[in-house]
């Protein structure tokens, strides 16, 4: 059953032999046929003695879940009654962590519609390809970054009308139609099995793939890790840098502090590692998420007793080097508390927190799900050897309409694309990728992406880009490139690639180092030979 009219999300699923299977064995993952996620989070908040407590927070302005839930009414009047959308219809947002966002998001979701939010980073070319894939024709954007989406609009006219949503007084801006509204919006009937967002990630060979994910899905994850793992309270007030856009930085900075009753701080500015601890402290923060080069980037400027409050440091989103849990638990005096998820899984599903952490392992297994070690034939290998990673949970991969679907989800097991080992007390340890995605800085980034941006540089003539280490970054990119015969590398020339793929893509996809080569390591039928780039990269 659906209450979604437009039928474009769920005639694109995969089919039922290439879904992943779902565990829903816990009690508390038994969810009515009938939810709406932001029904549950929000507007049943004053059920639960949270109306009048915080939600929302920033330099400028604090709003109650009860403040929070008419606003968020008011967008959803704009949605369905000004521009006309019907259940099923995606809405892409744009923008940087923000009060704003949040409630637009929240907006798109109870009224039954399909939020496609969007890194603020990306350029019209990757923004051109998310709306070719999910086809939507609205768009909330920040005022400030319209104008790449202006371009990729040009490209895919299927995207009718931009709102930017944080102009105050502005014609037409989402502020001015939404006060034209009474704030009174009863949650559009969906079902438990709607589709409620598409989370985009960059996939191996650059070409963006949609995750989509139900309201079912998403309040899933809200009893697994959070419940068992994270155990927030109504006293806790959250902050972190992870893009909305993201699910780590969706789950722990708006969907998670919701299902516990928490508030979330959003700041006007990007943070810089010495302004997040600033800010931390005169908020009152007690859980932060970020990347662990954040956290080591964090750790020069913190001590035992600047953040008295913090009790809670939360890593994800890129492997977590155990120098850098020491580094920070010695500045700050906090264990870190480690995790891996994945944005085909929503979030987190091998934590563990306090006393159950173990030097060198990311965790255990979370409640509600099932994780093994197994070789290239699916087979469960013995404990302490390395192998991929399976998962299956109350959350699993389910691509629009992509046939990467049969690589990830293979017998009804989830394959992230990570190399673990498993020891015999049950601790998950993090080894590498199996594949070409370059995770920098928390970001996932795929190799042939840039190479494609290099490429129409004409300079270069071939290149390839591979990860590698670093201690402070994880891992960097790295491009060896061979270049046209009028061409001589140089420093002048490294730095003008640099700029190109910053102008090109997202500036964090950018190569740090750049090598010029006689020629690229290939095999007889000319394929790129990317492992031996890695074994040059580190030697």
């Amino acid at each position: 059953m659906s209450a979604h009219i437009d039928r474009f999300v769920s005639e694109r699923l995969p089919p039922a032999a290439l879904q992943p299977q779902m565990l829903r064995d816990l009690p508390e993952l038994n969810f009515p046929d009938q939810l709406n996620l932001v029904q549950e989070l929000l507007d049943r908040a004053g059920e639960k003695g949270w109306a009048d407590r915080p939600l929302l927070r920033s330099p400028r302005i604090t709003l109650s879940y009860r403040e929070a839930r008419e606003r968020v009414d008011r967008i959803a009047q704009v949605l369905v009654h000004d521009l006309g959308l019907v259940p099923g219809n995606r809405v892409l947002l744009r923008g940087g962590n923000s009060v704003g966002l949040a409630l637009a998001w929240m907006g798109v979701v109870k009224a039954g519609l399909v939020a496609v939010a969007t890194m603020p980073l990306l350029r019209a070319k990757e923004l051109s390809e998310i709306i070719a894939k999910a086809q939507p024709s609205v768009a909330l954007c920040d005022a400030t970054l319209l104008h790449e989406l202006e371009l990729a609009q040009q490209q895919q006219p299927v995207l009718a009308t931009i709102v930017p949503f944080n102009l105050m007084d502005a014609p037409g801006s989402l502020a001015v139609r939404a006060a034209a509204h009474d704030g009174h919006f009863s949650a559009c009937p969906t079902y438990a099995d709607d589709i409620a967002m598409l989370a985009f990630t960059s996939g191996t060979t650059g070409t963006p793939k949609a995750a989509a994910h139900s309201h079912r899905d998403i309040l899933s994850a809200c009893e697994a890790w959070p419940r068992h793992v994270l155990r927030a309270t109504p006293q806790d007030i959250v902050m972190g840098s992870p893009p909305l856009a993201f699910t780590f930085g969706l789950g722990g900075l708006l969907v998670f502090p919701m299902w516990a009753g928490c508030s979330v701080y959003f700041h006007d500015q990007p943070y810089t590692p010495a302004t997040m601890v600033d800010v931390m402290a005169q908020v009152g923060c007690t859980i932060c998420y970020t990347a662990p080069t954040f956290y080591r980037q964090m750790a020069a400027h913190i001590q035992p007793g600047k953040v008295p409050s913090l009790r809670l440091s939360v890593s994800a989103g890129e492997g977590l080097p155990d120098a850098t849990r020491q580094l920070w638990k010695q500045a700050s005096g906090l264990e870190m508390l480690d995790g891996i998820g994945a944005t085909e899984m929503f979030h987190i599903f091998i934590s563990s927190a306090g006393d159950e952490v173990r030097r060198g392992a990311i965790g255990k297994v979370v409640p509600g799900y099932m994780a093994k070690v197994v070789d290239e034939h699916g087979h469960e290998l013995p404990r302490n050897q390395v192998g991929r990673l399976a998962v299956i949970g109350p959350t699993g991969c389910r691509y629009l309409d992509d046939p990467r679907q049969q690589r990830y989800v293979q017998s009804g097991w989830n394959f992230p694309g990570d190399a673990f080992m498993q020891d015999d007390d049950g601790y998950f340890h993090y080894q590498a990728r199996d594949d070409d995605m370059i995770i920098t800085a928390g970001y996932n980034v795929g190799g042939p992406e840039v190479e494609d941006a290099l490429l129409k540089h004409p300079a270069v003539a071939e290149c390839g880009v591979v990860g590698k280490t670093d201690v402070e970054r994880g891992m960097i990119i790295k491009a060896y490139c061979v270049l046209r015969p009028s061409h001589t590398g140089s420093a002048e020339l490294v730095k003008a690639l640099q700029d190109h793929v910053k102008a090109t893509l997202a500036p964090y996809k950018y190569p740090r180092e750049i090598t010029f080569v006689e020629q690229l390591p290939r095999t007889e039928t000319g394929k790129l030979q990317r492992f031996k780039l890695r074994q040059m990269a580190h030697t």
